[in-house]
């Protein structure tokens, strides 16, 4: 200590620039809009870019238009036509897949959904490609929108909400992180007021099973009956739906297919390591077994799991809300930096609880940090190996619980007293 103090002829930690990082104070509502609106400004420049040179429906990097949009479409398209079993072999799928793009080199994205999923498929298949990819886009998001509002309806909140890096990711391949982030965020938001619909909209995140491993056990241990009861009620009239429009071979197809989706895209990475935000992923990127990899993403997920449940009934709702959502990212080894729509929502419900209770010692500053750094995710982790994503995540878990602990004293934590909460 005294060598950094003679190095930088000051107390290093009584300097302003980490007074600013504690407090956060530089983190206002001017560089708030100012970041945002840049931030949304290129995102709408890219995404109008991307759409106004493709042909046809491939963009001019010869991909198709929304990238994993294509393999949802093709999928409605081929349940379409009779053909909803063949949607999960893979041979078949990217043979639709080139045929609906009219190009035999376009890149072809899997189709890995459980059967649910195959519903919303089919509607947009019911329209030509682009205006499918753009309704759906714009549904998904305006969804999202809404339910940030009801978390926190504030105009610097929204704009703060478009200019989430992850918006431009999420736009960029079609996805339906958006749809997954108003399912969640919604279904927490309405938990303790109604609970029944909150039941219903958590149900219906069957069709992305791999987030479903916290929900039980926080349902169950808060003591959410009627919550579990909608779930219950929509999960299975989405099967029930599945089942009686397609029958069991649906089913069957999705089943056989786990063990080579496993094998190709989760332990060999098909995707992209950098993309992948995982525990599993990170061990596998520094060339980790795939059996090392299973056993560090077990523990996670264990912690993760063991977290939540800990603060299920003994914090404020917004945490408990927050703990669940980075949990529910933490807990499986298939996460990509387009599912991170469900991030955003848990910071909005740290920032309301922040502004209810006061921040602690150096949120704000790991808040702004976290939503920008989606948009440098891919570029650190293919350059470093330092897996940015899995950072961000389970940094967002930790600020969560630290609030649990230190304002609620969930545990006899020893540090609970180090930081007392600071205005706004």
């Amino acid at each position: 200590m005294c060598l950094v103090n003679r190095f930088f002829g000051k107390d290093l930690y009584s300097s302003h620039m980490f007074a600013a990082i504690k407090d956060g104070q530089w983190v206002n509502i001017s560089r708030i809009k100012a970041v945002s609106a840049m931030m949304m400004t290129a995102t709408i420049l890219m995404v109008s870019f991307l759409l106004l040179t493709a042909h046809g429906t491939v963009d001019q990097f010869g991909r198709p238009l929304g990238t994993d949009f294509s393999n949802v479409w093709t999928a409605g398209h081929m349940a379409l036509q009779g053909q909803a079993a063949d949607a999960w072999d893979w041979a078949s799928h990217f043979a639709v897949q080139r045929a609906t793009h009219d190009d035999p080199d376009v890149p072809v994205y899997g189709w890995h959904y459980p059967p649910p999923f195959l519903l919303v498929a089919a509607t947009l298949a019911k329209l030509p490609y682009i205006p499918a990819l753009i309704i759906w886009q714009v549904t998904t998001l305006g969804l999202a929108v809404i339910t940030l509002r009801a978390i926190l309806p504030e105009k610097t909140a929204l704009l703060a909400g478009l200019g989430f890096p992850v918006v431009l990711i999420c736009l960029g391949h079609g996805h339906n992180g958006f749809l997954t982030g108003a399912l969640f965020g919604g279904g927490l938001l309405l938990l303790d007021r109604r609970p029944l619909i909150a039941g219903l909209l958590l149900g219906c995140v069957i069709y992305k099973p791999q987030f479903g491993l916290v929900l039980p056990v926080i349902l169950l241990l808060g003591g959410h009956w009627r919550a579990i009861g909608g779930a219950l009620l929509s999960a299975t009239l989405l099967c029930g739906l599945t089942l009686a429009i397609w029958g069991w071979p649906v089913w069957q197809a999705f089943l056989d297919s786990l063990p080579l989706t496993q094998s190709i895209v989760i332990e060999q990475g098909s995707t992209g390591w950098e993309k992948i935000l995982s525990a599993f992923s990170a061990v596998r990127n520094w060339g980790g077994s795939v059996p090392i990899a299973w056993a560090v993403q077990t523990i996670v997920t264990l912690m993760a799991i063991i977290g939540a449940a800990v603060v299920a009934r003994r914090t404020s709702s917004p945490v408990r809300n927050a703990v669940i959502l980075s949990a529910a990212l933490l807990s499986t080894p298939y996460v990509l930096d387009y599912d991170l729509i469900p991030l955003g929502m848990a910071l909005a419900f740290l920032v309301v609880d922040g502004r209810a209770r006061g921040f602690l010692a150096c949120e704000k500053t790991i808040y702004a940090l976290i939503w920008i750094a989606p948009l440098f995710g891919r570029a650190v982790t293919s350059g470093t190996t330092i897996p940015l994503g899995f950072i961000v995540i389970a940094a967002t878990f930790i600020l969560a619980m630290r609030r649990a602990v230190i304002l609620d004293r969930v545990t006899a934590w020893p540090f609970r007293h180090l930081h007392e909460p600071s205005a706004l």
